[in-house]
């Protein structure tokens, strides 16, 4: 199993998230544009960071509002996307994460969605890299990862794959049970994150409540067991938005990350019919 972090889950500058992860035991990190920003380096020095940490760019995220986008907006989203794959090459990253969009120009739509996929993983393509659909609990059209896979098998591109994100799917009471028959070679990156139950907007939720698995209410067992029966074999990453973590506390809240995912996953093993 490999492990990964996001490095929106601590505090602190960029190096010090990095220093903490790697610290912690993971041996990916997924780099949120709005990090590599605040740190003022170069995208060649940032990832020569990642390196010298002795950690791999699990994901670059996020590349927002693509999907279902009526012209003029349409194009400029794959400009947009050109951007996004410079910096990524420049990093060292190969995969990217395309959450569902939330704008209300958005329009719905399977086969549009899936058109859009299959000429966006021809330009990842054509530079080695690859592109990963996750749906958002409080997407516009697509929330749920069931449409999301229906959208990448429709875009019939090698390219393009699948993201779970336990939370997107686990808030909405979705049976992970459904994640089963979806092969584990189109799954390119499973983020986990546990939660209470909170009387609260979808959005909300995921962005100010997220416990490390095992710490919250949703049945993560459950869901990593879904995914396991696939064969994945890729990223389990953590991906903790908690604005009630201490704000200096990067490596204890790392630390504690990775003991808790790695519970889990006993967890589960031990589980298993003649474990």
């Amino acid at each position: 199993m490999k492990t990964s972090m996001a490095t929106m889950s601590l505090s602190g500058d960029l190096g010090e998230k990095l220093d903490s992860i790697a610290a912690a035991g993971f041996e990916g990190v997924e780099i949120f544009e709005s990090d590599f920003l605040a740190c003022g380096a170069s995208a060649a020095d940032v990832g020569l960071m990642v390196r010298e940490a002795g950690l791999a760019i699990s994901l670059f995220q996020p590349f927002r509002d693509f999907e279902g986008m009526p012209e003029p907006q349409r194009s400029r989203s794959f400009e947009r996307a050109e951007r996004k794959f410079d910096l990524m090459q420049q990093l060292g990253a190969d995969l990217i994460l395309v959450c569902s969009n939330v704008s209300p120009l958005s329009l719905g739509g399977f086969e549009r969605a899936a058109a859009d996929f299959h000429e966006l993983g021809e330009h990842a393509a054509r530079r080695g890299l690859r592109v990963g659909f996750e749906a958002l609990s409080w997407g516009r059209h697509v929330n749920d990862h069931r449409d999301a896979w229906e959208i990448v098998q429709r875009a019939g591109h090698a390219a393009v794959g699948l993201i779970l994100d336990s939370f997107h799917t686990l808030a909405r009471g979705i049976d992970p049970a459904t994640i089963c028959h979806i092969p584990g070679e189109r799954i390119f990156l499973v983020q986990i994150a546990d939660a209470p139950q909170v009387d609260t907007d979808f959005l909300s939720w995921s962005r100010r409540f997220r416990t490390m698995p095992g710490q919250g209410a949703l049945p993560i067992d459950d869901f990593i067991d879904a995914v396991e029966t696939t064969g994945y074999c890729g990223y389990y990453s953590l991906e903790i938005f908690n604005d009630q973590f201490p704000p200096s506390s990067a490596r204890m809240v790392a630390l504690d990350g990775r003991r808790s995912l790695l519970s889990t996953m006993d967890r589960v093993t031990r589980r298993k019919p003649g474990a």
